[in-house]
């Protein structure tokens, strides 16, 4: 009884993060998009500044470049690991377990590292609405991923 109640659990958080995790990849591509729209243009006779750098955002902070790049990686590493998941929810045996529980870690860890990112990115202040939103999401998520990994592993016990 409590097995298939973990099931629910994990099919729901499982739901929610694969939506997070598109709706994350979305705002990130976004963000993206507009750095290579508005990235510096070195012309025959233009110079570099003098501090220059090719991760270059023009719309948030000096931590903005990487968080958005590091947000992208897990967002797409996430949502590939929500396709183990999704797997392992419809077996819901122990020999599917050992792939969806590697690569929902692989995602949280990569998504604590954006989250870290973005925690630098509030600290330093000045970005906009979207930004604010990718890094709601990214914080969510960390918590969200983490309760998906210990609804998988705790429902492994009684498989």
């Amino acid at each position: 009884m409590a097995n298939e109640q973990l099931k629910h659990i994990a099919a729901l958080l499982l739901f929610l993060n694969l939506c997070m995790y598109i709706i994350l990849a979305a705002i990130g591509g976004w963000a993206l998009n507009i750095a290579l729209d508005r990235a510096f243009i070195i012309g025959e006779d233009l110079k570099l500044p003098a501090y220059f750098t090719p991760i270059f955002f023009p719309i948030g902070n000096a931590a903005t470049g990487f968080f958005v790049l590091f947000s992208l990686i897990a967002a797409v590493v996430g949502a590939a690991s929500m396709l183990t998941g999704i797997n392992h929810i419809s077996s819901w045996n122990n020999n599917s377990l050992a792939s969806a529980a590697s690569s929902a870690i692989t995602a949280w860890s990569l998504t604590l590292l954006a989250m870290g990112l973005a925690c630098k990115e509030i600290a330093i202040e000045r970005r906009n609405a979207r930004l604010r939103t990718m890094e709601a999401f990214t914080i969510i998520l960390s918590a969200t991923q983490l309760f998906y990994i210990l609804a998988i592993h705790g429902a492994s016990a009684k498989v």
